[in-house]
C-alpha cells in the first residue's frame, strides 16, 4: 500500500482522523526546481477550534484504554516507517530541498524516536512516595489531554516527530500545524504512518496553515500544551498566547552557536567540523556553528584550509548526485542571507569565498575577520555562511561564546580533551559537545536551550514523561480520619 503516492487521498484536503475537503488550498512545490508537486489543505482558525474540541473528546478514551493497545499503534507505525522508507525520504529531498544524505539522516533519526515510543506506555506511571503506617501516598503520571505542535521547515519530519510520537505513546491527542512549505513530508507522511497503524480516529490531526491556524491553535481552551519550534520572535508571541490560557508551553527557538577551535586542534579534522557544522542543509539548522571561534595561532592556515573546501562544494538540485549544496527553502530566505553577508562585509568582515544568491540557491560564504560589532556576530543567519572570529586565549573564547542572547549549542575541537571539558563548564548553553561540532541529537538526549534559545523546557529520552505528563498526588486509607473540628 502507498503511503501518499495516491494524491486522490489528501489532495486539497487536510486530516482529522480522516482526510476532509478543505475550503482552502495552497501548491505544494519542489524547492529546486519549482514544480508543483500536489495541493495541500489549507487551515484557518475555525479548522483548528473543530479539530481541537474533537481531540479533546476522543483523548478520554484513549487514555482509558490498555496500555498495551498504545504501544501496539506505535510498533505498528515504526514498521510503517520501514516499509514506506524510499517513498518519505524523496518527500523529504524534493519538498524540504534536503540532500539525499541529511534525508536519509532524518528519517533514521525519527525511525529511532517511533521505535523509542514503544516502550512509553509501558513505562512507570509514578512513583510510590512515603507517608504514615496504614496509608498509600503516590504520585502518578496523567496526560496533558491535547497536545498542540507547531513545526518548522528545516527538519520538517524529526522536528514534528519527536513530538507527535510521545505524545501520543503517553495518552494524548495532537493537534499538528507542519510549516504549509512542507506540510506533506512534516504533516501528511506523519498521518498516514499513524492512519495505516491503525491510530484510533480523532487523536491525530494535521491542518497545514499560516499564522492564523498557529494563533488559534496557541489560543484555543481545548488545548492543553503548545511544542513550538521555530524563531526566537515567534517563540515570544507563541508564550505570550499560551500564558492567556494557562497552558504549558514548550519553545525550542534559535541559535548561535560557537564552535571553538584551539591551537592544539588537527587543522583537517577542525575544517571537516567546521564546513559540516556550518553548511549542512544549507545552515538551515537552530545547532548550525554560527560563530567559528579559532584560536589566532592556527587562524590563517585554518581559514585558507575551510575556504578551499567551501569552495569544492557543488550547489544544486538535491536529486542530483554530484550536489552538496542544496537551495534554501525559497527565495525570501536566500535574500535576506545575501543581505546579511553584505551587511557583514559593510561592517569590516572579509568575503573570502561565495556568497552570490540565485533564486533558491545560494553560494556557500566564508566570512573572515568578523568582530563582535558586525551584525553576523550576534545575528542568526539561518543559511551556509561560516563565520570565522579569532581569538588570543581560552578565557577570550569564553567571553565571545557567552556574548550573545542564545545558548544552545557549543562545540570544542582540541587535542586536550581535559582543556576542553574546563572551557566548556563555562559555556551557557544546554548542549554541549567536546570535540565534534554543534549539530548533534540522538533523541534518546534531553534536547533544549538557555536564554533566548528556549523557555528551559526539554525534549527528548528522559525528558519526554516530564513535557507530555502531569503529576496526580493521590492518597489511599481504609477509612476517613477523625478531625478535631
Amino acid at each position: 500500500m502507498s503511503l501518499l503516492n495516491d494524491q486522490a487521498l489528501w489532495q486539497g484536503k487536510f486530516f482529522n482522523g480522516q482526510w476532509q475537503a478543505a475550503s482552502q488550498s495552497r501548491e505544494a512545490v519542489e524547492v529546486a526546481t519549482g514544480q508543483v508537486l500536489g495541493a495541500i489543505g489549507y487551515a484557518d482558525g475555525r479548522d483548528i477550534a473543530a479539530s481541537a474540541q474533537a481531540a479533546k473528546a476522543a483523548q478520554r478514551d484513549w487514555w482509558r484504554r490498555p496500555y498495551q493497545e498504545r504501544q501496539a499503534v506505535m510498533e505498528r507505525a515504526a514498521d510503517m516507517m520501514v516499509q514506506h522508507q524510499a517513498e518519505i525520504i524523496d518527500w523529504l529531498v524534493k519538498e524540504s530541498g534536503s540532500l539525499p544524505l541529511k534525508a536519509g539522516f532524518e528519517w533514521r533519526v525519527s525511525h529511532q524516536v517511533m521505535k523509542h515510543c514503544i516502550g512509553l506506555p509501558a513505562s512507570d506511571q509514578g512513583v510510590l512516595l512515603p507517608t504514615q503506617n496504614g496509608k498509600l501516598s503516590m504520585a502518578r503520571r496523567l496526560p496533558l489531554g491535547v497536545v498542540g505542535v507547531i513545526s518548522p521547515f528545516n527538519f520538517p519530519l524529526y522536528l514534528a516527530l519527536r513530538s507527535v510520537a510521545p505524545a501520543l505513546a503517553l495518552g494524548n491527542a495532537v493537534v499538528l500545524k507542519p510549516d504549509e512549505r512542507t506540510a506533506v513530508c512534516s504533516g501528511y507522511v506523519i498521518a498516514r504512518i499513524f492512519e495505516l497503524a491503525g491510530l484510533p480516529a480523532g487523536l491525530l490531526h494535521v491542518l497545514p496553515g499560516g499564522a492564523e491556524a498557529g494563533e488559534a491553535l496557541t489560543l484555543d481552551e481545548n488545548i492543553a500544551s503548545i511544542q513550538f519550534t521555530g524563531s526566537t520572535q515567534v517563540g515570544r508571541m507563541v508564550g505570550a498566547n499560551a500564558g492567556k490560557t494557562l497552558k504549558k508551553v514548550s519553545l525550542e527557538l534559535g541559535g548561535k552557536n560557537s564552535l571553538i577551535i584551539l591551537d592544539d586542534a588537527d587543522i583537517e579534522r577542525a575544517a571537516e567540523n567546521i564546513v559540516w557544522g556550518a553548511f549542512l542543509h544549507s545552515g538551515q539548522i537552530c545547532m548550525t556553528s554560527g560563530k567559528i571561534l579559532v584560536q589566532e595561532a592556527i587562524y590563517e592556515r585554518l581559514k585558507a584550509r575551510v575556504t578551499e573546501k567551501t569552495r569544492q562544494l557543488v550547489v544544486g538540485n538535491p536529486a542530483q548526485e554530484n550536489v552538496t549544496i542544496g537551495p534554501l527553502i525559497d527565495e525570501k530566505q536566500c535574500r535576506r542571507v545575501a543581505d546579511l553577508v553584505q551587511a557583514a562585509v559593510t561592517h569590516g568582515a572579509r568575503l573570502e569565498t561565495g556568497g552570490d544568491a540565485q533564486g533558491v540557491f545560494f553560494r556557500p560564504a566564508v566570512l573572515s575577520g568578523v568582530s563582535k560589532n558586525n551584525p553576523v556576530f550576534h545575528e542568526e543567519i539561518f543559511g551556509p555562511v561560516a563565520v570565522l572570529i579569532p581569538f588570543a586565549d581560552d578565557a577570550e573564547a569564553v567571553e565571545l561564546a557567552n556574548d550573545g542572547d542564545y545558548g544552545l549549542s557549543a562545540g570544542i575541537i582540541t587535542g586536550n580533551v581535559g582543556r576542553g571539558m574546563q572551557l566548556g563548564q563555562q559555556l551557557n548553553v544546554g548542549l554541549l559537545h567536546i570535540n565534534d561540532q554543534t549539530v548533534n541529537d540522538e533523541v534518546v538526549n534531553p534536547f533544549g536551550g538557555f536564554g533566548a534559545s528556549g523557555n528551559a523546557t526539554r525534549i527528548g529520552g528522559p525528558a519526554n514523561a516530564d513535557e507530555f505528563t502531569q503529576w496526580q498526588w493521590m492518597t489511599i486509607q481504609p477509612q476517613a480520619p477523625h478531625y478535631p473540628l
